[in-house]
């Protein structure tokens, strides 16, 4: 439920309906606008009698969600969320945004070396596994702690933000310690513990769509991140399980345009693990950008063939650099712009 208080509401007004809804049993959230205040009520079983707030001064209207999930909806929050970094990048707003590196650490020139690579192409948050949740035990599951740190360093080289995945609650401890952004991979899409703890670690979280998970079942897990608190969550398109066996996933572009209807979150594309084939990034990325996706999440290797992971999928540097031109293009014929180059600062 939404309390939507009149545009000229007094601080004791707003309190006074904070302190009803406690009163009823129920947890309260104010929410300024640019125009008027909105009291979110948190908890609702169905059950709250609407006219014990109502009547109270200052309240305009009462906005029933009839949604399962609350406040990551659009009548929750009507303005679209905008995660902000230490390094000025913007999701969410009118820019489009490029997060773009190899799927795993896998040494300190490899890193360092592909980060100034996608720098001056215009990326400006650098992705890279430290810790991987792999199908088979046997398979590289990363450098761990030594891997952030060479994040780290790549960061201070190039002054890219991280972004960089949580696989437990052990891992999600050191990745906060050193990212800009926790990944929750499509494997925890519905680890909710882990969710919960991403929600109180201080830190936006990117928050991958199951690989069966509906747009549904995304929304409600995005809720438990900001049920903790935690408002700075960006949502990420990364493909579902198909029947088709032309390519990995099945890269669902309706789910941008879908989630932006009815969430004032944040939605990027991942069209590297949406398609699982180097061929198809490229053209794919280029329609998420059409689509109306606020970012690109594209895995880059300085050499694809000797990958300890998903080289079939990963771009070359030079490959990188003609979709970034092409998807500045594509972005400025729908009236957005690309995310300002790190390169001329």
């Amino acid at each position: 439920m939404l309390v939507v208080m009149r545009h000229d509401a007094t601080p004791e007004e707003i309190q006074a309906v904070v302190d009803r809804i406690h009163e009823l049993g129920y947890e309260a959230t104010p929410m300024p606008g640019k125009q008027r205040t909105a009291v979110g009520l948190v908890g609702n079983d169905g059950k709250v009698n609407a006219d014990r707030i109502e009547s109270l001064a200052g309240v305009l209207e009462i906005i029933h969600v009839s949604q399962p999930y609350k406040q990551v909806s659009r009548e929750w929050k009507e303005e679209s969320t905008v995660v902000e970094l230490a390094n000025g990048t913007r999701i969410g707003g009118t820019e489009v945004v490029v997060m773009a590196g190899p799927c795993s650490v896998e040494g300190e020139s490899q890193i360092i070396g592909v980060a100034h690579q996608l720098r001056a192409a215009g990326a400006t948050i650098l992705r890279g596994g430290a810790f991987k949740p792999r199908t088979s035990p046997y398979s590289f599951q990363g450098m761990a702690e030594d891997g952030l740190k060479l994040l780290a360093k790549a960061r201070d080289e190039t002054g890219m933000a991280i972004v960089t995945e949580a696989i437990d609650s052990e891992s999600l401890d050191l990745v906060v310690k050193y990212a800009d952004i926790v990944q929750i991979g499509a494997r925890n899409m519905q680890n909710f513990s882990l969710l919960r703890h991403a929600g109180r670690a201080g830190k936006p979280v990117l928050l991958k769509r199951g690989m069966a998970a509906t747009v549904k079942d995304l929304l409600l897990s995005a809720e438990y991140l900001l049920a903790e608190g935690n408002g700075q969550v960006i949502l990420c398109e990364r493909g579902v399980r198909g029947f088709d066996t032309h390519t990995r996933n099945l890269l669902d572009l309706t789910a941008i345009p879908v989630v932006h209807s009815l969430s004032h979150l944040p939605i990027i594309a991942d069209p590297s693990h949406g398609t699982g084939l180097r061929a198809k990034v490229i053209p794919m990325a280029r329609a998420a950008v059409a689509a109306g996706a606020d970012g690109l999440m594209i895995e880059v290797h300085p050499d694809p063939e000797r990958a300890m992971s998903d080289g079939a999928q990963s771009l070359y540097p030079a490959q990188f650099e003609e979709l970034m031109q092409q998807v500045e293009t594509i972005a400025a014929a729908i009236g957005r712009e690309m995310a300002p180059s790190l390169a001329s600062v």
